[in-house]
């Protein structure tokens, strides 16, 4: 495994996440939260940044579709970022509630599973209301799992039947059961707990069924085994990594959003890579992002 970058894609974002690989297309796409716009990126190609009409806290590829699933900070939508089309679905939240939409990805059975998390106590009444929901194909948003204080790191083992699941602030990290018909979690049990000063971000799962994990604070992905114990560490030159994925034509590129927000002047230029998005060669594969499964009368995009 190589521990330096093989390529960097200098966008400096105040808070990029949600990194995905779109196969079909051959494209990159990844999110800055904080300065509401999505990046396109082609390796070995051009980069195209796109504005957002809110936070966009984590996205999904849609089948039969030109267009994004998108968990927003107010709720979900169907967006187009080229064209700035856009479909609400639901709007959840109020603006300046005090929650907002974070992490999310699609599941084994074509629900786009989305979590929020509390950005400011005092107007939302507890750090600890954020939720899991999901999204289903003919449009249904479902509430699930509370009382979390920041919803992160959902992915699901490659045969579907464990999903993991990541509360940042105690820095725990949860496995569940996922029934094959309904795939709904339950029996959740801790997966492994992250040290003093890392807080576990986005997550994937690679083909192996190891666990990679962007560690908020600590400069570092950490790639678990099954059982919990940590396999390897790989150090990254940006203190706050947020979220990794797999992509390229063979699936062996590990892709790593980075944010540079909160960073003291001083912290900023020690680490020049704060915001960019790392790739590196890991020696390791990823899997193929799952598609978001609009049934007969779903909404689309406007005209």
């Amino acid at each position: 495994m190589t521990t330096e970058p093989i390529d960097i894609v200098a966008t400096r974002d105040a808070l990029g996440e949600g990194v995905l690989w779109d196969d079909r297309k051959g494209v990159v796409w990844w999110t800055d939260i904080v300065g509401r716009r999505m990046h396109r990126w082609t390796p070995g190609g051009a980069l195209e940044t796109f504005p957002t009409p809110q936070r966009l806290g984590s996205f999904g590829l849609v089948e039969g579709m030109d267009a994004l699933v998108c968990a927003f900070e107010q709720g979900f939508a169907l967006f187009d970022p080229p064209s700035g089309r856009l479909h609400w679905i639901d709007q959840l939240l109020e603006q300046g509630c005090g929650i907002r939409f974070n992490d999310g990805r699609v599941g084994p059975n074509g629900l786009f599973w989305a979590g929020t998390m509390v950005e400011d106590a005092a107007k939302a009444g507890a750090a600890n209301l954020g939720s899991q929901f999901t999204l289903a194909g003919d449009g249904t948003v479902t509430r699930h799992e509370g009382g979390f204080h920041i919803s992160n790191g959902t992915c699901w083992s490659p045969d579907g039947a464990t999903m993991y699941f990541a509360d940042s602030i105690p820095g725990e990290m949860y496995a569940y059961d996922v029934d094959a018909t309904t795939g709904l979690p339950a029996n959740r049990r801790p997966f492994a707990r992250t040290p003093d000063g890392a807080s576990p971000d986005g997550a994937t799962v690679d083909a192996d069924g190891y666990l990679w994990s962007a560690q908020w604070g600590a400069s570092r992905i950490v790639r678990f085994r099954p059982d919990g114990e940590i396999d390897l560490i790989l150090p990254v030159p940006a203190s706050q990594p947020t979220c990794v994925a797999f992509g390229g034509q063979d699936l062996d590129l590990l892709l790593v959003t980075t944010a540079s927000v909160d960073l003291s002047e001083e912290a900023l230029a020690g680490q020049p890579q704060a915001g960019n998005l790392l790739v590196y060669r890991t020696g390791h594969r990823g899997r193929l992002e799952r598609r978001f499964t609009p049934k007969p009368g779903f909404p689309s995009l406007p005209a």
